[in-house]
């Protein structure tokens, strides 16, 4: 059976559907309550979610803005259920956020920004470019300068943020994050793992991630 995918405002969510959302956490690695996920609906604008028949098999709280004057789709938090087609699920979800991302952005460079707590996360950046943080590659000046934009738009308190790892402390409180396994963990690259070997799950910390959706490559989804 095939996926299909939904996205509408947040305040369209109701009880009932914040209670499907809590339910999917409750099997990821994140296990966050309604309590929480009714201030996501607050933080953000978008919900999209993925079904497979009548059953949440992903969602993702998501908005499209710019930072800067540059076009940006930022990932408040995201789960993907851990079930044989979460790759696909995963992937219709990332595909959704740059359809959308061509029509409020035409014929412009998207920035693409999440919170990761485990390599896992970085499958959602299969289409990107330039991601950063990546393996051999030394952040520019201008990469910090988006992590530290990133990271303030995330609420993180940028006293313990770290610029050069992009990755920020946490105070104990649960971590907002794009929550993914991969299907095939034996392929993620080593060196993509040892960036989170530092993360401190139960105090919160996690990474800032982001890539770009090039123009020409968006257009292909119009």
């Amino acid at each position: 059976m095939a996926v299909e995918v939904e996205t509408q405002d947040c305040t369209a969510l109701g009880d009932a559907d914040l209670a499907e959302l809590a339910d999917l956490c409750a099997d990821a690695a994140l296990s966050h309550e309604v309590g929480l996920l009714s201030k996501q609906v607050e933080a953000w604008v978008l919900i999209t979610q993925v079904r497979e028949g009548d059953k949440l098999k992903g969602f993702a709280f998501s908005t499209l803005e710019r930072i800067g004057g540059t076009p940006s789709v930022l990932i408040g938090m995201a789960a993907v259920k851990r079930c044989s087609k979460r790759s696909t699920v995963l992937r219709a979800l990332m595909n959704e956020q740059l359809r959308r991302a061509v029509l409020a952005f035409p014929d412009e460079d998207v920035l693409v920004g999440a919170r990761m707590v485990s390599a896992d996360a970085f499958e959602a950046y299969k289409a990107l470019n330039d991601i950063v943080p990546r393996p051999g590659h030394k952040a520019s000046g201008e990469d910090r300068a988006w992590g530290r934009r990133l990271a303030k738009r995330f609420g993180v308190d940028l006293d313990t943020y770290d610029d050069r790892r992009f990755i920020a402390m946490g105070d104990g409180t649960p971590t907002l994050a794009l929550d993914h396994e991969s299907a095939k963990p034996d392929d993620i690259d080593a060196e993509v793992t040892a960036q989170f070997h530092e993360l401190d799950g139960q105090r919160g910390d996690h990474l800032i991630g982001f890539g770009w959706a090039m123009a020409e490559d968006l257009e292909r989804l119009n």
